[in-house]
């Protein structure tokens, strides 16, 4: 059982992971350092969109509307960083 708690330990941080590079490559696309029409920029981008819309997606529907301000890639670290410390605690439960 210990696996099963490595393999969801790993999955989080494989989210994790993807959230944040979701998050600079937005930064880069907006402040103009990298550039949409490059082929290669266009296809990581839309992957990484495909990706973390669905986990974005319902955490847009409970935020207030911010303006051009997005916390959903904040609340979903959050919830990732939650779910990390759940599966710590209870470690016992697949250890054993």
């Amino acid at each position: 059982m210990q696996s099963l708690f490595q393999i969801l330990m790993l999955l989080l941080d494989v989210v994790w992971f993807f959230i944040i590079a979701h998050v600079i490559m937005s930064w880069l696309i907006n402040f103009q350092v990298l550039n949409l029409h490059q082929q290669v920029v266009a296809q990581i981008w839309y992957g990484l969109n495909r990706l973390v819309e669905p986990i974005y997606g319902p955490i847009r529907r409970f935020l207030p509307n911010m303006g051009g301000l997005d916390l959903a890639p904040l609340v979903a670290l959050i919830a990732v960083y939650a779910a990390r410390i759940i599966l710590a605690n209870n470690v016992g439960l697949f250890v054993s």
